[in-house]
This record gives C-alpha cells, sequence and structure tokens, in this order.
C-alpha cells in the first residue's frame, strides 16, 4: 500500500471508519476514498457497482455496518441481519470485480459462541451456539468473514477479516437506545453527576447534543427528569442513582478504536491471506481453510461492575448503582487470545484509564450550549 494508492474507506463517519481515516491520514495517504450513506447507499447492489465503476479503488477498509448495543441488537433483528449483510455482499463483491488488490472486512468478537473457552481463540469459530440477543448480527458478521475467505480460494483475492474486541472512542456512540456499555455507562454516570451537582445547564447541554426519544434541553426540568428515570438515572431521598443493567458479572475487554485503526492499517500495509495461512494454518493445499482472520484486543478484561465504579471514579459521581437482575446482560465472559496479532508484531498502546479520560473529554467537548 503507498502513499499515493486508492483507498476507500467504507464507514468512514463511524467508531472504526473515521479512527482508520485519521490514521490514514497522518501517515501521509492522501489518494483517500470517502462517500457518506447519503451519497453511497451500500445496501444497493447498483449503486455500489457504479461507484466501483468510477472509483476504482485498490484497497478497501470494509469498516460499514449497522452497529448497537444488546438491546438495538434484540430490538432489531431484521434490520442488522439484513442491512449488514447486503453491505458486506456487494462491497465485497464489486472488490473482487474491480480487482481490488487487498480488502480488510472488520467483523465483531460477537461471531463467537456464547459459552466458548476464555480466552477466545480464533479456531472456536462456529464450535457453539451464539448469544441470543445479538445472533442476527453475528451470523451476517460470520457470513462476511466466510465469503473474503471463500473469494480468497475461489478466485485468489486477497481479502483478510478481522475481529475486534468491544471499542470505544472518539466518534462513539452515547444514544442509551443503541449504544455499546461503555459510552452507555459513561453518559449515564456523567448525567447522574450533574443531576447530583444540580447542575442543569450540563444536563440540558447534553440532552441538546444527544436528544432522549426527542427530549432535548429545550424541555422542562419535570419532562427531563422523566426521561432520565426512564432510562436508570433518577434521585431517591438525596441520593441519585444509575441503573445497570444485569448483575455487573459479566467480564469484558475494551480497545481504544484509535488502536484499533493503527491495528488495521499495520495489517493492511504487512499481512496477506497467504501469510496467515502459511504461519498459523499450517495448510498448503487449500482444501480446508478455517478461521484465517485475526483477533484484535488488549487481552485483558474486568467485569461490567468494575468498569461502573472506574467511570465512577474518573468523572468523581459520588451516587449509587442498582444492578438490575431483571434485564439481559449477555454472554459472562468475553476476552480474546490475541497470540496470533502479536506474533504478527503488533500490541495496543493506550490504558482503559487513558482512553476512558479522553472519551469523557470527548463528550463534554461535543456538548452543544444552551441558547
Amino acid at each position: 500500500m503507498q502513499k499515493d494508492s486508492r483507498i476507500y474507506i467504507a464507514g468512514h463517519r463511524g467508531l472504526v471508519g473515521s479512527a482508520i481515516l485519521k490514521n490514514l491520514k497522518d501517515n501521509g495517504y492522501f489518494n483517500l476514498i470517502t462517500r457518506s450513506h447519503k451519497n453511497l447507499d451500500l445496501t444497493s447492489e447498483p449503486a455500489v457497482a457504479t461507484f466501483f465503476e468510477k472509483e476504482k479503488p485498490e484497497y478497501v477498509f470494509l469498516a460499514a455496518a449497522k452497529v448497537g448495543g444488546i438491546l438495538a441488537n434484540n430490538n432489531y433483528r431484521a434490520d442488522f441481519i439484513y442491512q449488514n449483510l447486503m453491505i458486506q455482499n456487494h462491497v465485497i463483491h464489486q472488490s473482487y470485480i474491480h480487482n481490488v488488490k487487498k480488502l480488510l472486512f472488520l467483523g465483531s468478537t460477537c461471531v463467537y459462541p456464547k459459552n466458548c473457552p476464555q480466552p477466545i481463540k480464533e479456531e472456536y469459530l462456529l464450535s457453539n451456539s451464539l448469544e441470543y440477543t445479538n445472533e442476527p448480527y453475528a451470523i451476517a458478521k460470520i457470513a462476511g468473514m466466510k465469503m473474503c475467505e471463500s473469494y480468497n480460494l475461489q478466485y485468489k483475492t486477497d481479502f483478510i477479516s478481522v475481529m475486534p474486541t468491544n471499542l470505544y472512542g472518539p466518534n462513539d456512540n452515547f444514544n442509551l437506545e443503541t449504544s455499546h456499555v461503555l459510552p452507555a455507562l459513561l453518559r449515564k454516570i456523567y448525567l447522574g453527576k450533574s443531576l447530583e451537582m444540580g447542575n442543569w445547564k450540563a444536563i440540558k447541554n447534553d440532552l441538546n447534543t444527544r436528544p432522549i426519544e426527542q427530549i432535548d434541553g429545550e424541555a422542562g426540568n419535570e419532562k427531563i427528569l422523566e426521561i432520565l428515570k426512564k432510562y436508570g438515572i433518577y434521585k431517591t431521598g438525596q441520593r441519585v442513582v444509575v441503573e445497570i443493567w444485569g448483575s455487573g458479572e459479566p467480564m469484558r475487554e475494551f480497545l481504544w478504536s484509535e488502536d484499533m485503526a493503527d491495528a488495521c492499517v499495520f495489517l493492511m500495509k504487512n499481512i496477506s491471506f497467504r501469510n496467515i495461512v502459511d504461519q498459523f494454518l499450517n495448510n498448503e493445499d487449500f482444501t480446508e481453510i478455517r478461521n484465517s482472520h485475526i483477533n484484535i484486543g488488549t487481552g485483558n478484561e474486568l467485569s461490567i461492575k468494575q468498569l461502573a465504579y472506574l467511570i465512577k471514579k474518573i468523572i468523581k459521581f459520588q451516587g449509587e448503582f442498582f444492578f438490575n437482575t431483571e434485564k439481559p446482560e449477555g454472554t459472562m465472559r468475553k476476552v480474546t487470545d490475541i497470540s496470533r496479532l502479536h506474533e504478527l508484531g503488533w500490541t495496543h498502546t493506550v490504558s482503559l484509564n487513558e482512553g476512558i479520560e479522553r472519551l469523557y473529554a470527548n463528550l463534554r467537548k461535543s456538548e452543544v450550549p444552551v441558547a
């Protein structure tokens, strides 16, 4: 991949795509191709075919996807499987049709079985049943991985897949209906802190930036209190309580999105599908190539409860947590084995503490002040 290579970043406004775009720019790549959803609907095969014919990208980062947390995954199951399948099918197939030199497909560690051994090795894929709440999304991502693998085997393409752990970082999604656990917890605890301080300006600034069910900073205080309580942020006596779904016991691993982007660019520059086959799969005849993807993570884990208390400490929230065990909480433990990635020569650099502090600053910086 040269500095003037034509590089398409699909999903450049999302958490991962925006980080990849920034990494490429920072490293001197200048022939970068992007399209917003408004200008290119990746679920439309004719639109994607026309785009590839016109732009002729040499390298593709496929970071475009419909993503969300446990609530969104469970409530919009059809949307998650349909839209992700369509996006992947069209981009991967057109990359083959138009002779793209290399494609990197981004999956997710939710593709692994709910109760597989820990830490999770690449070889555990499809060894058991998936976690129910995100099964449609996971199946779509597995299909994308297998599509890349199959095109490599049949057409000799160079399409590699990576499985990132839970990501967080700049341009994260703080929507309490659809966000992942870390940004959701950070925002809820921040709103809880603002409520305990009686800082209505901060609450209204937050809602102006990220309305909840169309309730913004222009709403009256009582209306705001109602919507906050609906999403588990409320006062009981003199104490503020933040509700957290589940027991808090599930273990999770988190990776700063800019570290993830650095890993993706590193792999795109240095690793091919053939390298992975030769180095890790030891299969020369290409008759049963499986699990050629690469996990990307930190290898470090903590419980959701520990995460909540870490955020509480960082932003100096004095209130209480209520762990609602009547709500779903997903897989009990999910930490990646990143031996393959380390052997290839890449490791993460941003600690969880540092990352949360950065994300908190990003959350505050993005607010729209009350008029």
